[in-house]
């Protein structure tokens, strides 16, 4: 069972940065997209941003051009790059490995808190 471990959440303030991390248990794990997701407080889950093999990425509208997605293969981890941050972007964040194109989200890691303080 493949496992995704997020890091790099914390406090920080209105229009800091930060980067998170995800980092895949099995060296062989080859997803074929990666996504970021988060869920604020008292709201549903959302999609964040996404990276395919092609490294073809798609963002939400609220951080397009704030937020970067990548991927390090050899690694086995993906990126979030996080700037000019805001209190709307409060929230548990989560990474998530789809196998298939077109398939659900098969895993999913336990999630990062990021806190802003404004």
């Amino acid at each position: 069972q493949v496992q995704l471990v997020e890091s790099g959440g914390g406090l920080v303030q209105a229009g800091g940065s930060l980067r998170l991390s995800c980092a895949a248990s099995a060296r062989t794990f080859r997803p074929y997209i990666v996504g970021w997701f988060r869920r604020a407080p008292g709201k549903e889950r959302d999609f964040v941003a996404s990276i395919n093999r092609s490294d073809n990425t798609r963002y939400a509208d609220s951080v397009k051009g704030r937020f970067t997605i990548s991927r390090d293969g050899a690694k086995n981890t993906a990126y979030l790059w996080m700037t000019s941050l805001n209190a709307d972007d409060t929230a548990v964040y989560y990474c998530a490995a789809q196998l298939r194109p077109g398939a659900e989200y098969d895993f999913w890691g336990q999630g990062t808190q990021v806190t802003v303080s404004s």
